[in-house]
């Protein structure tokens, strides 16, 4: 992950993010930093995929899953693109989701790992998204950890692990087991 100032002293806006190149790696702006992270790798896709097909398959018709790349645009200073969402349609616009989402998931690539534990779950608290999930697809130890918000701040909802099985209730009911999002990784 690189993250970018401007050349003139202004901080990014989401202006800026449309003169951006469209060469594969992910822009987001932060309190008008720019964050460019590279292009996933196929596992990250692999676990993401896995991800959006459980969701989907779970998920009442007035709301709906999308997958990155799609923008949270909540102001003119910051823009982030969740690797899975889920919101309400009628949220949605064409271009982008202009207010929380409901549900944000970052899949954990070891180029992501300290931005997705701290400065992206910092911003979604901030931005009052409901509930934040980390899934580390890690070989030996697959995990997924759930915050909920509660007063205004993240508390810990679940920790599962392996076979772990977990019984969201938030958005929607859905079952998830970490070694399941993983299983397609290896032979």
């Amino acid at each position: 992950m690189l993250v970018m100032t401007h050349p003139v002293s202004r901080p990014f806006t989401v202006t800026d993010l449309e003169d951006m190149p469209d060469d594969g790696r992910r822009y987001e702006l932060i309190d008008g930093e720019l964050l460019v992270s590279p292009a996933p790798g196929w596992s990250h896709q692999e676990v993401l995929k896995v991800l959006c097909f459980t969701l989907h398959a779970a998920c009442p018709r007035e709301l709906r899953v999308l997958a990155a790349p799609f923008a949270v645009r909540m102001d003119h200073f910051n823009e982030l693109q969740p690797d899975v969402l889920v919101t309400r349609f009628t949220d949605l616009t064409e271009e982008n989701l202009p207010r929380a989402p409901l549900l944000a998931v970052e899949v954990i690539s070891p180029s992501s790992g300290l931005r997705d534990r701290s400065l992206k779950k910092a911003v979604y608290e901030r931005m009052r998204v409901p509930s934040y999930w980390l899934v580390d697809p890690n070989r030996d130890r697959p995990a997924l950890t759930a915050y909920e918000l509660a007063g205004g701040a993240y508390k810990e909802g679940a920790a599962v692990t392996g076979r772990q099985a977990w019984g969201a209730s938030r958005p929607f009911g859905v079952q998830i087991v970490p070694a399941d999002l993983v299983a397609g990784l290896w032979p």
